[in-house]
């Protein structure tokens, strides 16, 4: 990647945003945007219905519902998985508006967790399916799949942007894929 930023500079900036320097996070914006750019493709590529957003527009939605967040990022890792989760949010509002006009109208389609892309097509229903199920992990393992999942982040860098090691992330991981299936697909009841 030979147009990434310097991540030095990154933490640089946003030390001065945190020191109230407002001068900062405008030129953070900048030097972040196609980082940001990338994990809006990539995430917009797991949705299956007809996307009521581009890359752009879900960058710029995410970036007004983190707010001031990206002051609290101690890093660009950080930075990265915040924004990941402000784009989880983003979609799953869109979700629900898109799913409060068809009123029922999406077909829910069953997904796998395995390794890799573990959610290969979500509509409506399996965002907001998705969405409830993050909601009973664990603060951290939910952490885990909002980087891994929405972020794209490989290991190393979700393991940075929590500050914990890598073997905690792996842990995390595990647990968190093992809840998730437990919770799309549930033991039949006798």
């Amino acid at each position: 990647m030979d147009d990434a930023p310097d991540i030095g500079e990154v933490t640089r900036l946003l030390r001065a945003a945190q020191e109230g320097e407002d001068a900062a996070l405008e030129r953070l914006v900048p030097l972040m945007y196609e980082d940001l750019r990338r994990l809006a493709r990539r995430q917009l590529g797991h949705e299956y219905v007809e996307r009521s957003l581009n890359p752009t527009a879900l960058v710029h939605e995410s970036y007004l519902k983190l707010g001031g967040g990206a002051m609290v990022a101690k890093d660009r890792a950080h930075f990265l998985a915040l924004a990941a989760r402000a784009m989880r949010q983003v979609l799953v509002d869109h979700a629900r508006e898109r799913k409060a006009v068809k009123r029922g109208a999406g077909v829910w389609e069953r997904t796998t967790l395995t390794d890799g892309v573990w959610v290969k097509e979500l509509d409506d229903d399996g965002m907001l399916v998705l969405d409830e199920a993050l909601g009973r992990l664990q603060p951290r393992e939910r952490q885990v799949v909002e980087c891994r999942f929405f972020g794209g982040m490989e290991e190393p860098e979700i393991a940075a942007a929590l500050g914990v090691s890598e073997r905690t992330v792996q842990r995390d991981w595990m647990k968190a894929r093992a809840r998730l299936y437990s919770y799309f697909y549930p033991e039949p009841t006798a």
